[in-house]
């Protein structure tokens, strides 16, 4: 089969590799349909994640059929169609009890990172029963890769993290697909103002289509004076940093009110600075969160009920045979305008 693999920093290629196999009773294999690309996987390729090491093949998301079950898996049989979860969890070890299913003790992120991801036209799912999700009768594949990843990470990490609440004020930080995601499920709360900053013109556009009450280009240095003059000097409600560096993260702190929470979405891979000496005396809380999917069967019904479209988010689409060019026009985006691509395996 074809599959997109990790040659370290800064290198991959698309190669031959040999087709997944059954490795314990509750794996499936599934044959993908359609994937797409993360921002992690761009992490991975900067050398941000060193728990994937070069040989792995890349990918989190997509949709299939199942191939093949092992013999303890119940949920699913050859034939079925499914919504691949980004994190894999058995469902009964502590963390799993505790709906932490990211930090499940043999599961969590590991497709994709330590084991081998959806960017093939084979992928071994783990603790498949818990790890997969059925595909809802007349429901469109392309929308549900974003249930995969994005939206349960935007809406956990971000909206629920960070105590989106009716008539509060948002500041999402990063107007890439995180924090369209993030902004998209933010609406579910009625919030009084959404603000979405980013450095991209285009991608604030969007978001004014997408739900933004205002945007803020941050590339003159003077957001938190546009952000404290729409909100009298207070501060916002609730700050989302959708980005994962350490200068949307100080952005972050800057902009939030007394009282008020940071919540953590990107991925940093280098060292970020807490300014305590602004911070000690602000009532703030600061989260962190690996996404759980605890929320993929909300937004599923979120879906299937219309009051939410996913589609929105899709901007290109690739045959796995291009997607190398795939990854250049990701990984280009303030060039090619992208958002999520979406790759047909």
């Amino acid at each position: 089969m074809q599959a997109l693999v990790y040659l370290g920093p800064g290198k991959k290629a698309l190669q031959e590799h040999a087709k997944p196999a059954i490795a314990a009773p509750t794996d499936a294999i599934i044959k993908i349909s359609k994937t797409t690309i993360c921002g992690t996987d761009l992490h991975i390729l900067k050398g941000d994640v060193p728990s994937c090491q070069p040989g792995r093949i890349l990918g989190h998301e997509g949709v299939g059929v199942v191939d093949g079950v092992g013999s303890a898996v119940t949920a699913f049989k050859a034939g079925d169609r499914v919504l691949i979860s980004c994190i894999s969890a058995c469902g009964k070890c502590i963390y799993c009890r505790k709906l932490m299913y990211s930090h499940c003790t043999t599961g969590g992120w590991i497709l994709g990172n330590t084991i081998d991801g959806t960017q093939a036209e084979f992928v071994r799912i783990p603790h498949a029963d818990s790890s997969l999700y059925p595909i809802p009768a007349g429901a469109d594949e392309e929308a549900l890769v974003m249930l995969s990843d994005i939206l349960p990470t935007g809406f956990e990490c971000g909206v629920l993290n960070g105590k989106v609440q009716p008539g509060s004020t948002v500041a999402i930080v990063g107007s890439g697909p995180i924090g369209l995601a993030a902004l998209l499920t933010a609406q579910f709360y009625s919030p009084a103002e959404i603000i979405m900053i980013d450095l991209d013109d285009n991608r604030l556009e969007v978001a004014k289509r997408f739900g933004a009450t205002s945007t803020v280009n941050s590339g003159d240095g003077k957001a938190v004076a546009a952000v404290m003059k729409m909100t009298e000097g207070r501060g916002v409600d609730t700050a989302i940093e959708a980005v994962g560096l350490p200068a949307t993260f100080e952005l972050c702190a800057q902009l939030v009110a007394p009282g008020g929470t940071i919540a953590n979405i990107g991925v940093h891979g280098t060292k970020v600075d807490l300014h305590l000496e602004s911070l000690w005396d602000r009532n703030i809380s600061i989260t962190t969160r690996l996404v759980d999917t605890v929320s993929t069967p909300m937004l599923l019904n979120t879906l299937r009920s219309h009051k939410l479209d996913p589609k929105l988010l899709i901007t290109h689409r690739f045959k796995l045979g291009q997607i190398l060019e795939a990854y250049e026009t990701f990984g280009h985006a303030a060039k090619t305008r992208a958002l999520k691509v979406i790759i047909e395996a």
